[in-house]
């Protein structure tokens, strides 16, 4: 890393940030002096040499308070930031704390919405965690996972690149694919005649399509592709406009199969989706983390 990072970092004070810090929440020197147990022209002064390392004042007084000035909300903002990770870095160590670190998870951007609402839906409920989501491909999650900038991925296969890794690949789930359609598009008397008159929408994932094409070869059948879709909000939305039948676990069409605007086949495919969560071998996993794969797993069993 470049030293001149370092340097600069040398430069500011971080003792002199923290009473800034304590003065700008509490608007008022003596209080802020009482609150550090520090004299009020010892605070003063720190203050005065953290603005001079900035170059600009901090703190206008306003009658008996002290007002921030724009540079003084800037330098606040980023003050709380740094004092917040820093409580999230005890927090995260001794796993003792009471603030719980963002909880960040990656998915793969096919995966189906509907899976990832249901991992999450343990989570969603608690006021004390942040939670931040990313998608995207496989590569670049699993080097962010890598890295320690996620904490979990969700993907419908096991990375490619786990063998002598430090990832774990833990099945959450498994469902088996069906065709989906609107009604009026399903009264087949069999999978043949379903498949040579109605055209398909198709995922690109590798298991579905090879599956998918193997039961359409043993029929006798060259199956219409009318999307090759790699967003499974996209299957989603295209099957219930009718534009054609879906090949997918039913998951992805919770909603409209409960509606009834869409309905499953009665062709058993024999194809089977897996959903598996990623993680990587860590001395301070996220403390959430171990009871939400368990919630996801025993969901996924019932």
């Amino acid at each position: 890393m470049n030293c001149s990072i370092y340097q600069n970092m040398d430069q500011l004070n971080y003792n002199h940030l923290r009473y800034f810090h304590a003065v700008a929440h509490e608007g008022n020197l003596t209080r802020a002096a009482e609150r550090l147990n520090v004299s009020q022209s010892a605070l003063s002064s720190q203050i005065r040499l953290l603005e001079a390392r900035l170059g600009h004042p901090l703190f206008e007084r306003v009658g008996r308070r002290l007002e921030l000035t724009e540079v003084g909300r800037i330098t606040l903002d980023h003050a709380d930031r740094i004092f917040e990770t820093g409580q999230e870095l005890l927090a995260t160590l001794t796993q003792t704390g009471q603030a719980l670190p963002p909880l960040r998870i990656g998915a793969l951007s096919t995966l189906s919405r509907n899976f990832q609402l249901r991992f999450l839906k343990p989570a969603l409920v608690r006021r004390d965690l942040d939670i931040s989501l990313r998608s995207g491909a496989e590569p670049q999650l699993l080097e962010a996972l890598k890295s320690l900038a996620l904490d979990v991925v969700l993907s419908n296969e096991p990375p490619k690149s786990a063998v002598g890794s430090d990832f774990v690949a833990q099945k959450l789930a498994e469902q088996k694919v069906g065709i989906h359609g609107r009604p009026e598009r399903m009264r087949y008397a069999s999978l043949a005649q379903l498949l040579s008159a109605e055209g398909v929408i198709l995922p690109t994932e590798p298991a579905i399509r090879s599956g998918f094409f193997g039961v359409a070869a043993q029929l006798g059948v060259t199956p219409r592709i009318v999307a090759d879709v790699d967003d499974m909000a996209m299957v989603r939305l295209l099957t219930r406009e009718g534009a054609g039948l879906a090949v997918a676990a039913a998951v992805v069409l919770t909603d409209e199969l409960e509606a009834g605007r869409v309905v499953t086949a009665p062709f058993d495919l024999d194809i089977w989706e897996s959903f598996f969560a990623i993680t990587t071998r860590r001395t301070f996993p996220h403390p959430l983390l171990a009871d939400l794969l368990a919630e996801a797993a025993r969901a996924g069993e019932a």
